[in-house]
């Protein structure tokens, strides 16, 4: 069973292995799989699950509400999110405006099923709206009820640290934050951990497996396996390429004796790496079958000790993405259209 830790300087507890239906719900899998799913998460201990209403522009929200049909809802944590274009994508249907926050949020509400959302997420900073304009309409949010608490995602150490003052000055918490972070991908460690921990926010990170090339499926100077992400051309493909080089594929092989010694596969290694990060607050997993879903919560509660966090660093040395500018360049510069 999965464990549970507190989310940023918060009473809030979520499961440290959180299901997210990025790629999945919606537009990779069936809806009677998704729900498979969720059953799985559930019976697994996983009760936060984590969403937003661009994923399958929109549908995901719906279909993840309709799976948690009949649970109580006190014993969920559900999270969405907010920022990029959805619906007809009109000019107001994108952004961290007031209004679009507001509208967003009831549109998420209703395609969920429940009255409220535990964590609400800026999905990316907002360029073209006064930062202060977009805290107050959450504090607003907060105060209808709709949301019992805020987050972000993708922002700099500097934007966090702007956003949890003007939180705290409308009377409400900015506890989380939600970055890529995996072996692979480390460039929240140096700027971004540090400012989140002085103002009281924690990490719930998504794609700790490296979009599956931790799982170590995919193997140097071979086609990709019929049907895995890389070969996915709806989006799968893009996300994934950045770490598709021989260089890297290598890299991760020498990563086996580490899982074996532990007993555990790659991609449970994988999650349990980025959860030793005491600002890890949770892990995000999706699934396309049940079965994934209890594979990965056996990294939870799992320590892997210094002399093997050692052999990882070693292993992976030369391929590892460090650099804090790499949030910037992710960043969008305006509004996408």
């Amino acid at each position: 069973m999965v464990n549970y830790r507190y989310l940023g300087n918060s009473g809030l507890k979520i499961s440290e292995i959180t299901y997210g239906n990025w790629l999945t719900h919606g537009s990779q899998v069936e809806n009677d799989v998704a729900t498979a799913c969720v059953r799985a998460a559930l019976d697994a201990g996983i009760t936060t699950f984590d969403t937003a209403d661009v994923y399958a522009n929109t549908v995901a929200e719906q279909v993840l509400g309709d799976a948690l049909q009949g649970e109580r809802r006190e014993s969920l944590e559900i999270f969405t999110k907010v920022y990029w274009p959805t619906g007809p994508k009109g000019p107001n249907d994108v952004g961290l405006s007031r209004k679009h926050i507001m509208e967003s949020i009831n549109g998420s509400l209703s395609r969920l099923g429940t009255d409220y959302v535990d964590l609400y997420q800026a999905h990316r900073y907002d360029v073209e709206t006064p930062l202060e304009e977009t805290m107050q309409a959450f504090a607003d949010v907060v105060r209808q009820g709709k949301a019992l608490y805020i987050g972000v995602s993708e922002w700099s150490a500097d934007q966090i640290r702007a956003g949890a003052a003007l939180a705290k000055e409308l009377g409400f918490q900015l506890i989380s934050s939600q970055p890529q972070y995996s072996m692979l991908w480390r460039v929240i460690e140096d700027e971004v951990v540090p400012a989140s921990k002085e103002v009281g926010v924690s990490q719930i990170v998504w794609s700790p497996m490296a979009q599956g090339v931790l799982s170590g499926k995919y193997l140097p100077g071979q086609a990709a396996p019929a049907g895995s992400r890389a070969t996915d051309q709806k989006g799968g493909a893009q996300t994934i390429s950045r770490f598709m080089s021989d260089e890297t594929l290598t890299a991760v092989q020498n990563l086996k004796p580490v899982a074996d010694e532990l007993g555990l596969s790659m991609a449970q290694l994988a999650v349990a790496w980025v959860l030793q990060n005491d600002n890890v607050a949770a892990a995000l997993v999706g699934a396309s079958r049940p079965e994934q879903v209890a594979e990965n919560v056996k990294a939870s509660g799992v320590t892997i000790p210094a002399e093997l966090l050692k052999q990882i660093d070693e292993a992976l040395a030369g391929v590892v993405e460090r650099d804090p500018a790499k949030t910037f360049e992710g960043m969008p510069k305006k509004r996408p259209a």
